[in-house]
């Protein structure tokens, strides 16, 4: 018999329908069910995100409960993702939450999206490191790159974050002018090991406080392709892993610079990454490096940085201890701020 509550979260904020069952902060089930149908067309297609999910729920739930040996009357709470995110994509994970909660009559708890991200690294499981209060996290991902000061579960303050596009996008949209798939971070990490990371140079933007802006290194990197492949129409395939190394060593390091400004202006010790982009290899390698400035850092398993239900019922663990539940009646927010 569990002691800890039995928790169903479901997420569905994007492209990907996912369900995971926690015990506390032990995950018992996590089932991601992604959608191949945006790879054509270059980028997620909201309609046929929200089709997608409908399809997808009831197997994906299924699983999950399948795999952490749960029956669904067991379960203490259902979660959700209410927000931000895509509307239809959100409306699906929503409805489905509310429908099951209310059948099993069990509470209902509501989470946002990017604190989840942020939550991911309070999971248990061996190996991994659990943050220290107060701590800085930079959540970094294909639709947000923002610096979170976190001085407990319910004290969240962002200090810092993108004025245009996020690295993720970044990575996508550089990756597309040099004819790479979408979505394009893991290629470019990829190609990036094999490539000089100064062979070329870009211009890094920075913005006041700690802030950051990453159109102006998009338009720069275009320009760049442009007047190169005049000279040589083969530019980008003679030099794509060099290409590569560079513009990843850019955002990297645009990235990291007012992260690491921020945790010395705040006297922050504890450092934490999140969201998508943190499965990127040099951007862990280069912050694990300030371990020997004094800093602890705690990175979440590649299981836990793309979008997934289990940090989703981590954070709604925490809101159940506090007894955080909400009606029915709550509508999903496609902008939802921290």
């Amino acid at each position: 018999m569990h002691d800890s509550p039995l928790i169903l979260a479901i997420e569905s904020s994007c492209d990907d329908t996912a369900a995971a069952v926690l015990s506390g902060r032990t995950v018992l089930s996590n089932v991601i069910s992604s959608q191949k149908v945006h790879q054509k067309y270059g980028g997620v297609v909201p309609e046929l995100a929200s089709r997608a999910h409908q399809q997808n729920i009831v197997p994906v739930v299924h699983q999950a409960l399948a795999e952490a040996k749960v029956h669904q009357n067991m379960l203490s709470a259902i979660a959700f993702t209410r927000g931000p995110g895509l509307i239809g994509s959100l409306l699906v994970g929503a409805g489905f939450a509310k429908s099951l909660s209310l059948s099993l009559q069990i509470p209902l708890i509501e989470v946002n999206h990017m604190q989840a991200h942020i939550f991911a690294n309070f999971i248990e499981e061996p190996g991994m490191c659990t943050p220290q209060f107060p701590f800085l996290c930079l959540t970094v991902s294909g639709g947000h790159t923002q610096i979170v000061r976190v001085d407990s579960v319910s004290r969240l303050t962002v200090l810092g974050q993108t004025r245009d596009d996020a690295a993720g996008e970044a990575f996508d949209k550089i990756g597309k002018l040099m004819g790479l798939p979408y979505p394009a971070g893991p290629v470019i990490d990829k190609l990036a090991q094999q490539g000089d990371p100064t062979k070329f140079s870009f211009t890094k933007s920075s913005m006041s406080g700690y802030d950051y802006s990453f159109s102006g290194l998009k338009t720069g990197a275009m320009n760049f392709l442009n007047n190169q492949q005049q000279k040589n129409p083969q530019f980008i395939q003679d030099n794509l892993q060099h290409l590569c190394a560079s513009v990843q060593e850019t955002i990297v390091d645009m990235c990291l610079e007012p992260f690491l400004r921020a945790a010395k202006e705040q006297n922050i010790t504890h450092l934490v990454l999140a969201g998508g982009v943190s499965a990127n290899s040099r951007l862990r390698h280069k912050l694990l490096q300030h371990q020997n400035d004094g800093y602890t850092i705690c990175i979440p398993p590649l299981a836990y940085t793309t979008d997934n239900a289990a940090m989703i019922g981590i954070t709604a663990y925490y809101k159940y201890l506090d007894r955080q539940f909400t009606d029915l009646y709550i509508t999903p927010q496609s902008r939802y701020s921290l």
